[in-house]
């Protein structure tokens, strides 16, 4: 069981930055991989910025450029450095793991809201 808590969501003007935080219950060092997804009213779920325990990283071709997924293994905290905010960045943003093992399990925090006034 892994639990996530996100925090550093705010309100935010265009051009701004923001810097995510995910702190988890236990070690990060064995999960198969951490990140970001977000969410806005009437629509799915979408990828951010994924890190693999080989630390390669995956981004939304929307996000390259701007934001970085980056981790901490001794604080056990996942973070997300958003920078050149934009009004369509806002969301709910929600940390992700992914357990490793032969059976993979999904875990979620609870999201944080992210406002981009432009």
């Amino acid at each position: 069981q892994v639990q996530l808590v996100e925090s550093g969501g705010g309100l935010v003007q265009a051009g701004g930055s923001l810097r995510l935080s995910c702190a988890a219950s236990g070690s990060i060092v064995s999960l198969y991989a951490v990140g970001w997804y977000r969410q806005t009213p009437g629509k799915q779920r979408e990828l951010v910025a994924r890190m693999h325990s080989s630390g390669s990283t995956n981004y939304a071709d929307s996000v390259k450029g701007r934001f970085t997924i980056s981790r901490d293994n001794g604080q056990n905290t996942v973070y997300l450095q958003m920078n050149s905010l934009k009004s369509e960045d806002t969301a709910v943003y929600y940390c992700w793991a992914l357990t490793g093992g032969y059976i993979k399990y999904d875990y979620w925090g609870q999201g944080t809201q992210v406002t981009v006034s432009s």
